[in-house]
């Protein structure tokens, strides 16, 4: 398996981070690229991933939370990690209406700043939308065939925005969230839909522990040894075998980030 996903530098992971990715590895997770969400975190992931050589990988964005943060010497930062052999992509970026974090049109900015980048350095984008769908596909859109390899990441949505994305040739990424039987429940039809060359997957560690493992873990932390979790649920739903569904996704994951 490869977890295209986990925020390894949170601070819940500062006691056992080594640990998390031993048992990760033990687990079956044969690589794992960690989410940068601003320069800091973005700089921390790839200083940590350059331990691991192969195994560990980085993202380097700004998230549409911390987009407010962001100045004239964010884009220079984060051209000089994505120049990092363990960095594979930009991101996560995006939009977030939900939280509103940073103003809207402060998101859209930065946003737009971040696909034009990847575009530059082609490199595939970590994307990330809330609440955002229309300005969200309308700055993808604008960036027409100069647009890179993108994934979004944690899909949660609907069957227009998935048709939609799936449309733009987008990747999608599952987290535990397909696990929720409150909330998740329509995941389970959508993932049908997902071509397997276009299908990735992830935990969103520390975030979305699957609700329906037991026992669930201790203090509620999820982690990417529990990515198998997923990908049973996964297979599932759409009718394969787990040993399908792991090697589909694992080498959309290689062809996606360019893994090495």
């Amino acid at each position: 398996m490869i977890e295209i996903g986990v925020n390894l530098m949170h601070r819940s992971f500062h006691t056992d981070r080594d640990e998390v990715v031993n048992r990760a590895h033990a687990a079956g997770v044969e690589a794992l690229v960690i989410t940068g969400t601003s320069v800091r975190s973005s700089a921390e992931a790839a200083r940590y991933a350059a331990r691991r050589p192969g195994r560990l990988f980085a993202t380097a964005g700004v998230h549409p939370h911390d987009a407010a943060r962001c100045g004239g010497d964010t884009l220079p930062q984060l051209r000089e990690l994505a120049a990092l052999p363990q960095v594979v992509a930009i991101g996560e970026c995006g939009l977030d209406y939900n939280r509103d974090f940073s103003p809207r049109d402060v998101q859209r900015c930065w946003f737009a700043a971040q696909i034009e980048l990847a575009s530059e350095l082609g490199l595939p984008l970590f994307l990330h939308e809330r609440e955002a769908f229309a300005d969200f596909v309308a700055l993808l859109g604008s960036a027409g065939e100069a647009l890179p390899r993108a994934v979004v990441h944690c899909f949660t949505g609907t069957a227009v925005e998935l048709d939609r994305y799936l449309q733009l040739g987008l990747y999608i990424g599952i987290t535990g969230w397909i696990c929720d039987e409150r909330r998740g429940r329509h995941l389970r039809e959508l993932v049908r839909r997902v071509p397997l060359d276009r299908l990735m997957v992830e935990t969103d560690a520390p975030f979305l522990t699957p609700r329906d493992m037991r026992p669930q873990p201790a203090g509620g932390r999820n982690e990417p040894a529990f990515l198998g979790h997923i990908v049973r649920a996964i297979a599932g739903c759409i009718g394969r075998s787990e040993a399908e569904v792991v090697e589909a996704t694992a080498q959309t994951a290689r062809t996606f980030f360019a893994l090495e």
